[in-house]
């Protein structure tokens, strides 16, 4: 009990060393794979640290596993030793060690009833989908490598796309889906599907679990782990693109998804706006020196905007958190917030709509006036539980306006 304590101390400064070494790792390549790999090799480094360090403390037949040395203990945690009293804590270790394994015994239980209930998806509310998909499945499997062992099934019981099993997996759609999207979006999605079977993510999703589970209290575990989730579903975006060979397709694919509100489990593992501005640029550069310089421009800009927050009014505070969040870049934001007066505020959110109107003979300002059309269209269009423009949606809309086309199902489809 207390070597296990132990170990869960130490994993507090190990844990964080790790992750920094990760964080300062994936700054140097922009490739996901690369990426995924890292994240994957510091998730299991930090499982193999507490293990190690567990073992190393245990104690050697009934000897103690940290000698409290050869003073007296005169009360609890109370030593003397030399002519010296001093606060030993290292009775409190396996208390600790108690607490913890109510966590894991917590967590295991949740993942044991997670794990039955997604088995039971299989086998209730399942149905066969229309013929004319299963040799296009097995065709889209052969493309991606899978063979046709991967069963295709529609299911009232799930929302989203997402595949359940390992040694025979079963890629469940949502009922009405596949005859609800043109079929180029459909393979796009199965295609997504087909590629977490292809690369084993069922296999990290289980490590990641364990690792969860084990080390529940450090928050760089779930970083970490968030990381490769994150990174996986880029990995199976650019396989995606890659088979295709049309990065609009795929990404027109993704959005109606998300209209349809059935994108949130396999296929949206991280920030949909992300996603779509990366297959947009289509590029993965290495950054330089220069962007390590990044974590610091950001963190100096948010303490520089803590400290003027309690001068700017409401409308300024909202002016640049929400009017022009999306569209506003980092030295503008920083030149902001360090503004003292209303007036000099007023004189750049003058200058600031002057610099992006093309037409600066006239009176109108098109550019602003636009732009404010665009956040009232998506808080009509694709508000939810929360206003639209801070939906994925709605985000797209406000950057890049409408878009250069509009496909519309038929009833028929709808049906």
């Amino acid at each position: 009990m207390s070597a296990v304590g132990w170990a869960l101390v130490q994993f507090v400064w190990q844990g964080a060393a790790i992750a920094l070494v990760l964080a300062f790792a994936i700054r140097w390549t922009a490739s996901p794979r690369v990426r995924h790999g890292l994240a994957v090799m510091a998730l299991v480094a930090m499982l193999l640290s507490f293990v190690v360090t567990t073992v190393s403390v245990l104690p050697v037949g009934t000897g103690a596993v940290v000698e409290a040395g050869q003073g007296v203990e005169l009360a609890r945690g109370v030593v003397i030793e030399a002519g010296k009293v001093g606060v030993d804590w290292k009775w409190a270790l396996p208390y600790v060690t108690w607490l913890w394994a109510v966590g894991v015994l917590g967590l295991g239980l949740k993942r044991v009833g997670g794990w039955w209930m997604t088995r039971r998806l299989t086998r209730i509310g399942v149905c066969a989908v229309a013929a004319h998909w299963q040799p296009r499945m097995r065709e889209l499997a052969l493309r991606m490598g899978v063979g046709d062992g991967v069963a295709l099934l529609e299911s009232s019981l799930v929302e989203v796309p997402v595949v359940v099993g390992w040694l025979k997996p079963v890629l469940l759609m949502p009922v009405g889906m596949m005859a609800g999207m043109p079929a180029t979006q459909i393979e796009a999605i199965l295609l997504h599907e087909l590629a977490h079977v292809w690369r084993r993510d069922a296999l990290v999703n289980g490590l990641q679990s364990v690792v969860e589970s084990v080390l529940f209290y450090h928050p760089a575990v779930w970083w970490v782990s968030g990381l490769i989730r994150e990174e996986r579903e880029k990995c199976c975006d650019d396989l995606v693109v890659a088979l295709q060979g049309d990065a609009h397709a795929y990404a027109t694919a993704l959005l109606t998804l998300e209209e349809k509100r059935a994108f949130a489990l396999a296929a949206n593992g991280g920030n949909l706006m992300k996603r779509l501005e990366r297959m947009a640029r289509r590029e993965e550069t290495r950054p330089g020196l220069a962007s390590l310089l990044v974590p610091l421009g950001v963190l100096t800009a948010v303490f520089a905007f803590a400290g003027v927050a309690q001068e700017l009014k409401g409308p300024y505070v909202n002016w640049l958190t929400q009017d022009v969040v999306y569209i506003i870049d980092a030295k503008e934001k920083a030149a902001f917030v360090a503004l003292k007066t209303d007036d000099e505020r007023e004189k750049f959110i003058e200058e600031f709509w002057k610099r992006r109107d093309e037409t600066p003979d006239t009176l109108e300002n098109e550019a602003k006036e636009e732009h404010y059309r665009r956040i009232r269209y998506a808080n009509e269009r694709f508000r939810s539980s929360q206003s639209g423009w801070k939906t994925d949606l709605g985000r797209v809309y406000i950057t890049y306006g409408p878009p250069d086309e509009i496909e519309i199902l038929s009833d028929r489809a709808h049906r």
